[in-house]
């Protein structure tokens, strides 16, 4: 797996996931949103605290209540992957149950596990359980639903390709997420994009101030509109 030096990564968490869009869009232009962020579907039921999660994508799907056909891979390995890692990871699960988001993928039992191998955040598309105790095993959750209950529950796959909240997930993306849900960012523009969070931040702090200024007239108004 391609990663980037530590300090691309904590430099991203110092900026929020909307910030870290923007930047993107000043490295490489716009994108379909599909591939840069997900859509209002994911919910944060445990906050990272005052920075945004930062972490690389490891990717599995489930079967939360039916017997499956073929299980390609199986939740040791999967798990085992993390423990090697040796970087931040965030896990990433896709219900591909049909229908899909009913039973639970994700509860205390799991965040516990992740959160001592090395997660630092868990982004569902499906449903989560347990919230307070997986809030009590410090793992960041952002999930798209919520229920009490799974079925006989499996790991289908992992290392794949998957789809949350819209967005489309390789193994490896780097991933902010915060309360407003998840920007992806590739791993060969990372180092830019964290570099340009800078630049947005610098901008948007000076509108805000103009704006925001005692002193502010219409006048003013007026020779912003030619300016800008």
């Amino acid at each position: 797996m391609k990663t980037v030096n530590q300090s691309v990564l904590d430099t991203l968490a110092e900026y929020d996931s909307a910030t870290v869009q923007n930047a993107g869009i000043l490295v490489r232009g716009y994108i379909h949103e599909d591939n840069d962020y997900t859509d209002p579907s994911i919910r944060e039921y445990v906050s990272p605290g005052e920075k945004p999660a930062v972490g690389y994508a490891f990717t599995s799907t489930w079967a939360p209540l039916n017997e499956p056909g073929e299980l390609k891979s199986n939740r040791t390995d999967y798990f085992d992957s993390i423990a090697k890692a040796d970087v931040p990871v965030i896990v990433v699960q896709q219900d591909v149950e049909k229908p899909s988001r009913r039973g639970a993928i994700i509860g205390d039992g799991m965040a516990y596990q992740m959160k001592a191998l090395g997660a630092v955040g868990a982004l569902v598309d499906g449903n989560a359980r347990d919230i307070p105790g997986i809030k009590q095993a410090g793992l960041p959750l952002w999930a798209t639903g919520r229920v009490p209950g799974h079925g006989p529950f499996n790991m289908i796959d992992q290392n794949i390709e998957v789809v949350v909240a819209s967005l489309k997930i390789a193994p490896g993306d780097i991933l902010v997420c915060d309360a407003d849900g998840t920007t992806r960012v590739e791993v060969d523009m990372a180092a830019d994009v964290a570099k340009m969070c800078a630049e947005v931040r610098m901008k948007e702090s000076a509108v805000h101030q103009f704006f925001a200024a005692k002193d502010f007239t219409l006048e003013k108004w007026d020779k912003w509109k030619k300016d800008n």
